[in-house]
């Protein structure tokens, strides 16, 4: 496929994203999906470009309206070419040249806005914080409040793209292991900072590719989501409601912390997502989970019937992913499903419908891939307040990671910019009566 294809899918892309209903990494897939014919070099070049421009787009937008252009995918991507990719009038007009597949000849607007763009950068220091950022208005007073004087400092460091980590499954083997695993198949890891089991790679490899990826002796999860895990304190023999368990990531750390040993309920409201798990545990040879669906009244029966049989409930609640826009840019922009006020409502739900599970000495952790206070101290705070038979056991007390504990209050609360690892927020909870 020539550059100029490549541009030209980049746009038709583009403007599918802008203009769906959907999250991007779904629409990419979708696109592609459609279009086998794009071999996986031109896929990789054509996807990081459109991800490349969701990381920029309040920059891009900023330069375009500095320029008085329309704002539209094509003008996003000439942008894109010429103040991260350093194209001139005479590179951009090579690609946007009418022939079959590339894009059509140049308007005099456009070259305009090329001239205008000429030696300039994405950065620009007449931008509004905000902009620079890439911060959304909706969310900017929040985003303040928490990280006051390092606002910037930590916005910035969301911008980034996320690094490729790995949590090492000890039911098949050790760190060690799976590190000279990984090596002889040319894949480069280095120990996590805080997770015990965690592995950060170098580059981009392709771990589909690799026998320990294959085997089951390493998964594809954040550092920091292994830590969720970590803090929950599940030993062999537990009983353990991993009760918005999705796909599995957190169960199947669970399961290996467990050394297969004892049981593990998942649940979830989305029987798909539940049934993506399936596989998932038997390629890790973990085989002390049960699967239940809460689509499905006879589970929601056997939940009701489950009162202070747990030792550990772990609550990954929903939330706005906020946490995650280093991986999910297009979050920072596009809001999909409820509200951030039902979304909190939906938590203190949950929280209550598992209060009750939890043995007395047994523990609740709470946890989301959000920044947001309302979503985390807020949400813990009201829970507290209603039930007084819960205290928080503070993070320092409970530390079995790596080193020091990577936080000094009470709470797990990661950040990219200061932990290297998505937003995560983790409250760990001990029933005492």
């Amino acid at each position: 496929m020539k550059h100029s294809a490549r541009i030209q899918s980049a746009i038709d892309l583009l403007a599918r994203i802008e203009a769906g209903r959907i999250p991007m990494d779904n629409t990419i897939r979708d696109f592609m999906g459609a279009r086998r014919f794009i071999g996986s070099k031109d896929r990789t070049a054509i996807v990081e470009r459109i991800y490349r421009i969701a990381r920029c787009r309040a920059r891009l937008g900023w330069w375009i309206a500095q320029a008085g252009a329309e704002d539209f995918s094509r003008t996003r991507i000439i942008t894109d070419l010429v103040l991260n990719d350093g194209a001139k009038l005479e590179d951009v007009a090579g690609l946007f040249d009418g022939d079959r597949h590339a894009p059509e000849l140049l308007e005099p607007s456009e070259e305009k806005l090329i001239a205008f763009l000429s030696g300039k950068t994405i950065d620009d220091a007449a931008m509004p914080d905000a902009v620079r950022c890439e911060c959304p208005d909706w969310a900017e007073e929040k985003l303040r409040v928490l990280f006051g004087d390092e606002f910037e400092k930590n916005l910035r460091g969301m911008i980034e793209p996320a690094p490729l980590d790995l949590r090492v499954n000890t039911v098949k083997g050790t760190v060690d292991e799976a590190m000279a695993s990984l090596a002889k198949d040319g894949i480069r890891t280095k120990k996590s900072a805080y997770s015990p089991v965690g592995l950060r790679t170098s580059g981009k490899p392709y771990m589909s590719e690799s026998k320990a990826f294959r085997s089951g002796l390493v998964e594809i999860q954040d550092e920091g989501s292994q830590l969720i895990a970590w803090v929950s304190g599940a030993k062999p023999g537990m009983r353990v409601l991993d009760f918005c368990a999705g796909g599995g990531g957190k169960t199947l750390a669970l399961a290996a912390m467990m050394q297969n040993k004892g049981n593990i309920v998942a649940t979830d409201n989305d029987t798909r997502r539940l049934e993506k798990g399936k596989p998932r545990y038997r390629k890790a040879g973990v085989h002390n989970v049960e699967a239940r669906s809460l689509e499905e009244e006879q589970n929601r029966k056997w939940l009701r019937r489950q009162k202070g049989a747990m030792d550990v409930v772990l609550v990954d609640a929903p939330c706005s992913s906020s946490g995650t826009w280093r991986r999910n840019p297009d979050l920072r922009w596009k809001w999909y499903g409820p509200s951030l006020e039902e979304i909190i409502a939906l938590q203190a739900e949950i929280l209550e419908r598992v209060a009750d599970k939890v043995k007395p000495g047994g523990r609740l952790v709470y946890a989301t891939c959000s920044l947001f206070s309302e979503e985390n101290e807020k949400q813990v705070e009201g829970f507290l307040s209603r039930h007084p038979e819960y205290t928080v056991l503070p993070l320092q007390s409970i530390w079995e990671g790596v080193g020091d504990a990577p936080c000094d209050g009470d709470f797990l609360r990661l950040t990219p910019e200061k932990h290297a690892t998505d937003g995560f927020f983790a409250a760990v909870l001990q029933r005492n009566a």
